[in-house]
């Protein structure tokens, strides 16, 4: 079979002795010589992983090549999956393909979308994928992002159309009004169109209702972070009551952002992680809840974000620590494209003794390009004709 000679194996003298298919009890099986001695040594080559499976018979055969040829499976992958689907003809598989290359699936998106639900090969493309595809690109997702969401998670395509996807999608329509932020909603997490929404989803929405949260931020939550609003409902009702407890306004925005950066266990782990990085740069728990208030999503940056940050406004700039806690959002912000330029600039202005030095971050970092440049050059290139290029990074502002 066409199979055994594409499974590579090491060669010895007698390769035989080693690797055996048994026609009777259609398996691969090592033979008595090598498991009598499995400490052999194996010249110039590298030991092979060992397979443990069965090939029963040339169907399966067929599907594990069918696998490794058309749809990109490593070996060891292929034998795994195909004990989770079999066919004899590449017919079925061959036109489920073609219609995901046509949709703009890449070959390792198909790898990705076999390995994790095989049976789709035997769908019936025309009737059953086809439609699933057409809506959602209907509803104005791109081909590349379909393909990437659809790959990452196919579950979906095994889900009724008419019977859970778009009574899923008319209930979000009456939350969300625009097709837009569906989607936006559908690419972060799939299992808005999943799940029983009566589980989790609805009684989360009627809770934000009842302390008094807008529609709009409802949206907001629901948009950008779909997966807070399908917490377990017990969980959602107990961070939602901590949210109350520190302050937050329901009517504002960051209401919703906070019960975002307090939902689920990954999280919640990055909130306390961050809540150490700032008490290292002299914050108190007060100092923090602040900042949190403030920006909340400031409890879910990266210990390095954080770390560069602090380090370049604190020992570059020499504003003290507890200053970023009255504007925590300018952690936020690109550290090569927007704050080094712009400090470079305040640093030239100090020097020359043309602005102040106790400005505020937010005066120097938050306004547009446009306004800063007007500002903090324009102004000026009278008395620093170079200031534009120190900006630019064409200059050293050392030189100035």
């Amino acid at each position: 079979m066409e199979l055994i000679q594409n499974i590579r194996c090491v060669r010895l003298d007698n390769p035989s002795s080693i690797f055996s298919f048994s026609p009777s009890k259609r398996h691969f099986s090592f033979s008595r010589e090598f498991n009598k001695n499995p400490h052999v040594s194996f010249p110039n080559q590298p030991l092979p992983k060992p397979i443990s499976c069965k090939i029963s018979t040339e169907q399966d055969s067929f599907t594990i090549n069918y696998l490794v040829h058309s749809c990109g499976l490593p070996l060891e992958s292929a034998i795994l999956t195909s004990q989770k689907v079999q066919f004899q003809s590449p017919e079925r598989p061959d036109s489920v393909l073609a219609l995901l290359r046509n949709h703009g699936f890449s070959r390792t998106q198909i790898s990705s979308l076999v390995k994790k639900r095989p049976f789709l090969l035997l769908s019936n493309p025309t009737n059953t994928l086809l439609p699933k595809l057409d809506f959602f690109l209907s509803l104005g997702m791109s081909r590349p992002h379909l393909a990437r969401t659809l790959s990452s998670d196919p579950t979906l395509l095994t889900r009724s159309l008419e019977n859970q996807i778009v009574p899923s999608y008319n209930f979000l329509k009456t939350i969300l009004r625009s097709d837009e932020k569906i989607v936006s909603a559908f690419k972060r997490t799939t299992w808005i169109f999943l799940e029983d929404l009566s589980k989790n989803l609805i009684p989360n929405l009627e809770l934000l209702r009842k302390v008094g949260v807008p529609q709009s931020c409802i949206s907001l939550l629901l948009t950008h972070f779909p997966e807070a609003m399908m917490e377990n409902h017990d969980e959602f009702s107990e961070n939602v009551e901590e949210v109350r407890k520190m302050g937050f306004d329901p009517n504002k925005s960051t209401f919703v952002l906070a019960v975002h950066a307090l939902c689920g266990k990954c999280n919640k782990s990055i909130w306390e992680r961050c809540f150490e990085v700032y008490e290292r740069w002299g914050w108190t728990k007060d100092d923090i809840l602040s900042a949190f208030r403030k920006h909340p999503h400031c409890m879910m940056l990266s210990e390095k974000k954080i770390m560069k940050g602090l380090d370049f406004f604190v020992n570059k700039m020499g504003w003290p620590s507890k200053e970023i806690v009255h504007c925590p959002v300018i952690l936020f912000l690109s550290l090569e494209k927007r704050i080094i330029p712009r400090c470079k600039v305040i640093q030239v202005l100090w020097s020359k003794g043309l602005i102040k030095k106790d400005i505020s971050l937010n005066t120097v970092l938050l306004p547009v390009e446009k306004r800063f440049l007007e500002r903090f050059v324009t102004k000026f290139e009278e008395e620093v004709p170079q200031l534009l290029s120190v900006y630019e990074g064409k200059v050293d502002p050392e030189g100035v």
